[in-house]
């Protein structure tokens, strides 16, 4: 039974320490999604938010700090999806 939990345990831990790949590929796409949408015109803040922490993300991705790249990849992907989502409700309808 002890080792049993032994080896969730570091599973659980490996799983949390790997290159959070997923993460970085979600922030790039939602980021460039509300930069077609218009996020940058129309809900600047948040665009550069989304930006900032896909920037940091990427910095701590480089540097091998796992965790906190994928801390702020999930931030940049959250608020790239609430930028394009206003920019959408008031930026023009195309024909």
């Amino acid at each position: 039974m002890l080792p049993s939990i032994v080896l969730l345990g570091c599973a659980a831990l490996a799983a949390c320490a790997g290159v959070p790949a997923q993460e970085m590929f979600d922030a790039r796409q939602a980021v460039r999604a509300a930069q077609k949408a218009g996020a940058p015109q129309y809900a600047p803040e948040l665009f550069n938010e989304a930006q900032s922490h896909l920037t940091s993300a990427e910095t701590n991705l480089h540097g091998g700090d796992y965790r906190v790249a994928r801390d702020e990849a999930d931030l940049a992907r959250e608020k790239a999806i609430e930028a394009r989502r206003q920019a959408e409700a008031v930026a023009p309808r195309k024909p």
